[in-house]
């Protein structure tokens, strides 16, 4: 981001938009379940970019058998006889599903291409294809969405160090993610390239400056939430039935069942 740095959103302000759009999210749900509507939302960005934070915000009060995430390993070597789009096309939603993909097909035009996981006419033809592909999707009526995260190489290196020193977070450090340090050129070179070839009228890049994580997390789902034409659908109409007269049933002892320790009572 050009010029001054704004300023940190304050923990409160952020929390209760947040909770705000969490909410309008939920609503985007039942829209999708109730239309039939077929939302996929693309995740990408540099490692340490702030997507894993974003989607777990995203995901965090949705009901998953609507909205999933799509985290794929790498690919087996039966996945690496197939066309490339084959496995994440399997991962594509049903009517009535929204699918947000923690990475994606463009790993191809990433981490593969800088790294050497495959060949020059490999990169070369994912980026003739994908924008087929991806118009082929709209077409058939799925809405997508893709969003870049950026990160600035400072912010990006403290991130790490925050990540290796954290016990709780350190899984999230891998040889691979410190390989992108030394890469860092090659990595902008390759976004840079795959941005002019796929970044078209039919599902445009949407870039998401992620230095400030709370700001981050509130641009990236305000803005998903603005691209969509849903509306409130009102829900069915519940009432609590009255529990009905004990009709004899007696607990059975506690002693012939195991019970979890009660650890919380040594705190």
């Amino acid at each position: 981001m050009a010029g001054k740095k704004a300023a940190a959103l304050p923990r409160k302000s952020y929390e209760q938009e947040l909770l705000r759009l969490q909410t309008e999210l939920v609503k985007l749900q039942e829209w999708v379940r109730a239309t039939g509507t077929r939302l996929v939302v693309v995740f990408e960005g540099r490692d340490a970019a702030g997507k894993g934070g974003t989607i777990k915000r995203v995901a965090e009060h949705l009901n998953p058998r609507v909205a999933r995430i799509a985290a794929l390993p790498k690919p087996t070597e039966r996945e690496r006889t197939q066309w490339y789009f084959q496995r994440y096309i399997e991962q594509l939603p049903a009517a009535g599903e929204i699918v947000l993909f923690d990475r994606s097909w463009y790993n191809r035009a990433g981490v593969e291409h800088v790294m050497g996981f495959c060949t020059k006419e490999e990169h070369q033809l994912f980026l003739r294809q994908c924008p087929i592909f991806e118009r082929m999707l709209v077409e058939a009526g799925v809405l997508l969405r893709k969003y870049w995260f950026s990160v600035s190489d400072t912010e990006q290196q403290e991130r790490f160090r925050k990540r290796l020193e954290d016990p709780l977070r350190r899984w999230k450090l891998s040889p691979m993610d410190l390989e992108s340090i030394t890469h860092w050129e090659a990595y902008s070179r390759a976004k840079d390239e795959m941005l002019v070839h796929t970044d078209i009228s039919e599902a445009p890049w949407y870039v998401v400056e992620s230095d400030d994580k709370r700001r981050a997390r509130l641009n990236m789902i305000a803005h998903l939430l603005s691209s969509v034409p849903y509306h409130e659908v009102p829900p069915p109409v519940l009432e609590l039935p009255e529990r009905p007269p004990s009709t004899g049933y007696q607990r059975s002892p506690r002693d012939l069942q195991t019970y979890v320790p009660d650890h919380a009572a040594s705190l």
